[in-house]
């Protein structure tokens, strides 16, 4: 979905156009998957990290146009679905030696930029996963972007719904609201991890992501808090889900699949993934390019696949197969959504290696996870560790149900090493990444206990100890000193 998009009126014949474009499509990859056309290097990742823009108050700051101009490189920061919203896209990198520690270093740097910048215009960045301060009234239409693409997408999100959203949240508190744009999506703010992989290997890669997703979550949680009511530990998910299903209530009795969605089962081929995308979801997008992907293939030529991958970003895997040609050279790779920004670049890198190194590790055994685990299940701890975070029991093969802080200790984070080892990571920032996450289980403090904590602990009213803790959220973040050092009390 990250491409710009014109404003233009769909027609009936675009819809039909673009489905067989759709197909061709996917003969196409069929081809290049059989014919080995693909990259073949696993050592290649990425990431995108997605902030929010803040007032000197802590408020939600509709000024991401000013913002991107002040800091003036488009190739890097882009626009994201609401005016408090901005994106980085950091560029592909290995894995090996010391990569992760200067991938840190240039996100902090890049940061640091920006934030500068952006005070320029009377604005701030933050790192996390919903904004706490943010109101109903900031998520109305006015709220969108400019880029054309935002527009559209939201007409054709609401044109098939063919009703108004509505939000239902049931957590420590409850949210009922209602909404008649998608812009309450974009108070999903999150880490993105790209990992390139060989066709062979991609669907172990991609089954071993799911695997571990309720984990993930529950480790890297950073989203309590949604129009002023605590609700799950990573609220991004029911929201991100409620807030762009394009079903009305009676197509989710029939069980049609939202768009947002883990999946249903384990996979054997990248090419599951892309064919069920098109056979299960209707486009949103209809756009055609001139291409005709298998006239390219006939040339010689690797087709740009266009049509089957904008169809693929508007479908929101939280695990997402991604189809690219750089330079002549087409490559996959699993797109990793579940984790919320922040709430520092450390912590951000330390859920960066514990990703990637048991991914390698779990990919790699000789009888994987998912032969041994129901997929249910592994959607399952996936809700389980989003409500309840460091506190969620989750199902693990071979250990029953178990709490996920002594999960990850006892059996995760040996394995994390083993596949960071094998990644070619060094020693020293292998063990300072990790040892974050032990600390965190020990101490039983990622971002989402910090923020409940530090908001019962002042001697405010509900919107004001949000607005204080953001700031002062802000502040520690700054100093990139992971969260589970963050001091809790009185401000």
């Amino acid at each position: 979905m990250g491409r710009d998009v014109a404003a233009i009126a769909i027609t009936k014949e675009d819809r039909r156009r673009y489905r067989e474009k759709v197909r061709r499509c996917l003969e196409a990859l069929s081809t290049m998957l059989r014919d080995s056309r693909f990259e073949d290097d696993r050592a290649s990742i990425g990431m995108e990290v997605e902030l929010n823009l803040v007032d000197e108050t802590g408020r939600p700051a509709m000024r991401n146009a000013a913002v991107l101009e002040s800091i003036a490189d488009p190739g890097a920061w882009a626009t994201e679905l609401a005016q408090f919203n901005i994106e980085i896209n950091m560029p592909p990198t290995s894995l090996a030696g010391k990569s992760l520690a200067m991938l840190e270093q240039s996100i902090r740097d890049n940061l640091n930029h920006a934030d500068g910048r952006a005070r320029e215009v009377g604005a701030r960045l933050a790192m996390i996963g919903i904004l706490p301060t943010l109101r109903e009234s900031d998520v109305g239409e006015a709220a969108l972007s400019a880029n054309p693409r935002y527009r559209l997408l939201n007409e054709q999100v609401l044109a098939a719904r063919g009703e108004s959203l509505h939000l239902e949240i049931d957590g420590v508190e409850q949210l009922s609201a209602s909404a008649d744009c998608i812009v309450p999506e974009a108070a999903c703010t999150s880490v993105q991890f790209h990992l390139q992989v060989g066709p062979d290997d991609f669907a172990a890669s991609w089954n071993a992501a799911q695997a571990i997703a309720g984990v993930q979550v529950a480790l890297g949680a950073n989203s309590p808090f949604l129009f002023g009511r605590e609700l799950w530990r990573e609220t991004r998910l029911p929201l991100f889900e409620q807030a762009t299903d394009t079903r009305s209530e009676e197509l989710k009795v029939q069980g049609v699949r939202p768009r947002v969605w883990f999946g249903e089962r384990w996979i054997d081929s990248a090419f599951d993934l892309f064919e069920e995308n098109a056979r299960y979801f209707s486009a949103l997008l209809p756009i055609c390019e001139d291409e005709d992907p298998q006239a390219a293939l006939a040339r010689g030529e690797i087709p740009e696949l266009a049509e089957l991958s904008l169809h693929n970003g508007t479908i929101y895997r939280w695990n997402r197969p991604v189809y690219a040609a750089v330079d002549g050279r087409p490559h996959l790779r699993v797109e990793n959504r579940i984790l919320p920004a922040g709430p520092t670049v450390a912590d951000t890198m330390a859920n960066a290696a514990f990703y990637y190194g048991l991914v390698r590790a779990l990919a790699e055994e000789e009888h994987p996870v998912w032969e041994r685990m129901p997929f249910a299940a592994a959607a399952d701890n996936a809700r389980r560790g989003a409500r309840h975070g460091l506190a969620a029991r989750v199902f693990w093969p071979g250990v029953g149900e178990v709490p996920v802080t002594e999960l990850v200790l006892r059996h995760l984070l040996p394995q994390a090493v083993t596949g960071l080892d094998r990644w070619g990571v060094d020693t020293i920032v292998r063990d300072r990444l990790l040892g974050i996450v032990e600390r965190r289980c020990k101490t039983g403090r990622n971002g989402a206990t910090w923020q409940t904590e530090t908001v019962r602990a002042a001697d405010a009213d509900r919107e004001e100890a949000l607005r204080l803790m953001t700031c002062r959220y802000i502040d520690r973040m700054h100093t990139n000193a992971p969260v589970h050092t963050w001091p809790v009390g009185a401000y």
